[in-house]
């Protein structure tokens, strides 16, 4: 009863999740321009989940997965496995093993000993594998959407879904158990505090810890500036936070006018609505705002934008430590994944079409960014 009381009170009042402020970038958030100046590793269309296995590394890019070797200059790719449909999600172990959602739904092993096994998908339809961590006889798996496909996520937040769960699957038996459910696109999986699981929240710009089945999840880290994607492990201690898109006041604006969005569904084509992206500044028919307006030539660093780059490392207890930016004068937005691999931070940009390699030890600059 108190829930949806607070919920009439917020929308009267435009307070709570009916505001349309935003938390700024500040403190560990400050912008600079580290990732628009990282070293580029490799050039390729929207590259996607890096992991590493067995020694390499691997991504994925529409519907194949690809391997590259940092060491030796990677100026190029080879094709490790190619599917129908297109790669939403990747994990791997220390076996070896291989495992990738797709975009129709389906969850199969490409490589090491489980090398063909397929598992049958344990969220409701159409399914929406957005991502998966391997855990010694189990994976884990995060379902962003039982309304949309994770292609159709733009679509899924615009329509202020909050449909996603997270599963764990025996790897043995198939049996899965439901650790969560109605959250609002699960991005992203890591090994939260005390052997709990730690997941991104997109649409609620959010990270959760499930403790157990059963039990309410409890929120590590709120009010983030963007929509978080994926989580990895970071060399020390603590985690790398992919934000995929930066909020806006006009987005969070047109969120809330329903009869609007219902229009702009139906006449205007998906990449033109006034709804975050992973990059921006390709044609003249994109919405934006004032602020973004290029003077004598120029867009300011500062303007409201439709994409972003931005990457977050998080200590041991989630809170944020420091920052990499590409701000709205970059190319390189979209960053939807990482790596902390061999003392190298590679990032990948899908909507910059570009994977990055970064010195973390080397701080993001002098601009600002650390705590």
């Amino acid at each position: 009863m108190i829930g949806p009381l607070r919920q009439a009170l917020d929308w009267f009042r435009g307070t709570g999740d009916a505001a349309i402020t935003l938390p700024p970038m500040d403190g560990a958030i400050q912008p600079n321009q580290a990732i628009e100046e990282a070293d580029l590793l490799l050039s390729v269309e929207r590259p996607d989940n890096l992991v590493a296995i067995g020694g390499r590394v691997l991504f994925s890019s529409g519907k194949t997965v690809l391997a590259l070797d940092p060491r030796g200059g990677a100026d190029r790719a080879d094709i490790l496995a190619g599917f129908d449909s297109e790669v939403a999600c990747l994990a791997g172990d220390t076996q070896g093993n291989l495992v990738a959602g797709l975009d129709d739904g389906t969850i199969l092993f490409a490589g090491g000993p489980r090398k063909g096994q397929r598992l049958a998908d344990p969220g409701p339809k159409p399914s929406c594998p957005t991502a998966l961590r391997l855990e010694d006889a189990s994976l884990i798996v995060a379902h962003g959407s039982r309304q949309n496909p994770p292609s159709g996520w733009k679509r899924d937040l615009m329509e202020r879904n909050a449909s996603g769960s997270v599963w764990r699957i025996d790897l043995e038996s198939g049996k899965p158990t439901r650790l969560a459910d109605r959250l609002a696109f699960p991005y992203g999986l890591a090994a939260g505090p005390q052997g709990a699981v730690a997941v991104s929240e997109s649409w609620r710009h959010q990270i959760l810890t499930l403790p157990s089945p059963g039990d309410r999840p409890t929120v590590l880290l709120d009010l983030l500036p963007g929509y978080p994607a994926r989580l990895a492990p970071a060399t020390g201690g603590g985690h790398w936070l992919c934000v995929f898109a930066p909020r806006s006041r006009l987005v969070e604006f047109v969120l809330r006018e329903r009869g609007f969005c219902a229009d702009m569904f139906r006449e205007v084509e998906a990449e033109y609505w006034i709804a975050p992206a992973l990059n921006s500044g390709q044609s003249f028919l994109e919405p934006l705002q004032g602020g973004a307006i290029k003077q004598l030539g120029i867009l300011k660093p500062w303007a409201p934008s439709r994409s972003y780059g931005l990457l977050i490392r998080l200590d041991a207890a989630f809170q944020p430590v420091t920052s990499y930016h590409s701000r709205a004068d970059g190319t390189r937005h979209g960053v939807t994944s990482c790596l902390d691999w061999n003392g190298r931070l590679l990032v990948a940009c899908k909507g910059g079409n570009a994977i990055l390699s970064l010195d973390p030890g080397a701080g993001p600059g002098e601009e600002g960014g650390r705590a």
